[in-house]
């Protein structure tokens, strides 16, 4: 019963001190909710629908799958580690009481792993209503993949470029269905190296990184311009910065003493649920429908960066990309 007196004498003498601490969590909090960026607001249901989603046993991927399975879609999660994949699979059965929930092998630094999924998709689903090309490698040494290509390159553009060329006969046969491409802001930093694709001549993990998610958007952008009026959509986006397994490569490499001060800051990046909301609003919301080839963030769109927008880029990109994996 003493405590009670105590508080009231701590607040009198100290009012300053309460005062800077409480302004202190409420601006905290008031930033972190900032950060946290926009929340899909639509309420569409996708029963009856199939979704498949790369990468979809980690990170923004998985609340992607646990959010699209509570709307009662069939959500095939393509993922390189079965293992890990099937347990995140009984985990967004659980989480969304969907049971519709399946696994499927994809390497996407294999093109033979590509197509073999490809394969398997048209031959087991009846329709693909939603693609989602979540799946990546940010900032990973200089590595290949098995065809030879660097492994930034490879996996975040080249595998989802051969993937969603494979599985367009049945995007269009379900129609109206989407693409969606998860790129980076990091594309505004990005070039594409036209001479230098794989980056041999001098590699750098973060400039092949922004090569990359450059790519996917003007790899959206090519796309909307190829499907035109087939009731196929894309979408490319900035999910936001998350806190996820993304960053495994790089935060070992940076100094004891700048993780120890970032590591604090952590509690303002937003959490892979959040970040999960500009992906989930480009598959679902249904403004959109109409809406072809734009790039996102914060569930908005936002105009890209002007190498984002530059329609001949794109086809050159599309057509090296077609050659490089071996597509008519």
């Amino acid at each position: 019963m003493q405590t009670l007196p105590a508080i009231r004498s701590f607040v009198f003498q100290y009012p300053k001190t309460i005062a800077l601490v409480t302004l202190t969590g409420v601006g905290l909090f008031s930033v972190k909710k900032w950060m946290a960026g926009g929340v899909c607001r639509s309420r569409a249901r996708l029963d009856g629908k199939t979704v498949l989603i790369t990468g979809g046993n980690t990170g923004i991927g998985k609340e992607t799958a646990v959010d699209l399975a509570n709307r009662g879609a069939r959500v095939i999660l393509a993922c390189r580690d079965m293992d890990r994949a099937n347990r995140a699979a009984e985990e967004v059965r659980k989480r969304s009481g969907n049971g519709n929930v399946i696994v499927k092998k994809l390497d996407l630094a294999s093109l033979q792993s590509v197509r073999e999924l490809a394969k398997d998709v048209l031959a087991s689903e009846e329709r693909l209503d939603v693609l989602i090309n979540n799946a990546g490698v940010m900032s990973c040494p200089k590595w290949q993949t098995e065809d030879g290509f660097e492994m930034q390159f490879g996996v975040n553009h080249l595998g989802h470029f051969l993937l969603t060329n494979c599985l367009l006969d049945l995007l269009k046969k379900s129609t109206p269905s989407r693409v969606v491409n998860v790129s980076s802001l990091a594309h505004e930093k990005g070039e594409i190296y036209f001479d230098d694709l794989n980056q041999d001549k001098d590699y750098n993990p973060w400039r092949s990184y922004r090569q990359s998610k450059l790519a996917n958007v003007l790899f959206s952008r090519e796309l909307a311009k190829q499907l035109q009026g087939t009731g196929v959509t894309t979408y490319s986006l900035h999910p936001g910065v998350i806190q996820t397994e993304l960053g495994r490569h790089f935060w070992p490499k940076i100094p004891l003493w700048k993780r120890i001060v970032y590591k604090p800051l952590m509690f303002l990046i937003k959490t892979p649920k959040e970040g999960a909301q500009t992906t989930i609003h480009c598959a679902v919301e249904e403004s959109l429908q109409n809406e072809s080839g734009l790039y996102y963030s914060d569930c908005a769109p936002k105009t890209a960066a002007p190498q984002g927008l530059d329609d001949e880029a794109a086809k050159k990109l599309w057509d090296l990309s077609a050659s490089m994996v071996g597509l008519a």
